[in-house]
């Protein structure tokens, strides 16, 4: 088993459904990301936040065992996003945004964290990605997140910087919009071109696809009755691909398969509260019954 190291965003949400609202509830890339993956292995969680913080978020990821020494509190306010959905959940109407401390984050990893064997750098800027990266010595698995801002503001720097990714997460919509191709296999080819070794496509309801130079792998998603909020789903499916990957330390074919199945299925947990306080309650034996039920939906 090793360790995952993510660097992403720990922020504070404002989040409208159909449903019901929230206000001031924990999100960001980071904290999505580390509260899943840690049902498979342990995580070193890197981020920023202001002195307004709640203690009482500090307190839940240490109780998780997120080790949280690379988590910098500094002078100001931390990262706020509002955001809103429709009865579809497909689309998100972003009402705020304002990244405070997060707008000036510079990571500086713990010494302990710069051994890090599996890494991932969820969707910040390339260049920090790229900082980010020069400090970790020698790491078996790097992994990316990006997003729809990056690939149209920073397309250079990311194209760049995928050479020194193995795997890149994007959804479909981005994956279109790096490549410039509507076909998802044509994207896939043209994103190769950048340097990934593997791309994994997520698509929301209808699951994910994993490529890599030779083949294509296709999972749907799990049937749910009701979606409470789907905010932090694709980060929740990553920190559940690589957990897992990282907990068998293993990167065959095989693997990477069953880890983006154990992401797809961590996914779902995530939309059925609003923010991660499904994960956060989530035990191993609910994991592994979602498994069964998934392999009894999808085999034939």
């Amino acid at each position: 088993m090793s360790d995952v190291l993510v660097v992403g965003s720990v922020a504070l949400d404002n989040i409208k459904t159909p449903y019901s609202r929230c206000e001031e509830v924990l999100g960001g890339s980071a904290t999505f990301f580390s509260l899943s993956a840690r049902m498979f292995t342990r995580v070193n969680l890197v981020a920023v936040v202001g002195r307004d913080f709640p203690e009482k978020y500090l307190k839940l990821f240490k109780e998780k065992g997120i080790d949280i020494n690379g988590l910098e509190v500094t002078d100001g306010e931390t990262f706020r996003w509002e955001g809103e959905y429709e009865w579809d959940f497909n689309s998100v109407k972003t009402l705020a945004t304002h990244l405070n401390v997060f707008s000036s984050f510079n990571p500086r990893l713990p010494a302990e964290y710069k051994r890090s064997k599996y890494v991932f750098l969820a969707n910040i800027d390339p260049e920090i990605q790229e900082r980010v990266l020069r400090q970790v010595i020698n790491p078996k698995l790097v992994a990316c997140d990006t997003m729809n801002h990056w690939i149209g503001s920073k397309k250079k720097q990311l194209t760049k910087f995928l050479k020194k990714v193995d795997i890149l997460f994007l959804n479909d919509g981005e994956a279109r919009q790096l490549s410039g191709e509507n076909n998802l296999l044509k994207a896939a080819k043209t994103i190769f071109k950048f340097g990934p070794k593997r791309i994994i496509i997520k698509k929301g309801e209808h699951g994910a696809m994993l490529f890599s130079k030779n083949s294509v792998f296709c999972v749907p998603a799990f049937l749910l009755e009701e979606v409470y909020d789907p905010t932090g789903a694709g980060d929740t499916f990553a920190g559940g691909v690589m957990g897992y990957l990282a907990s068998h330390d293993s990167l065959s074919d095989g693997a990477l398969r069953r880890a983006l199945v154990h992401g797809n299925i961590m996914a779902t947990f995530a939309v059925e509260d609003f923010g991660p306080w499904r994960l956060a309650s989530l035990t191993r034996p609910e994991i592994e019954k979602r498994l069964k039920q998934f392999k009894q939906l999808t085999c034939f």
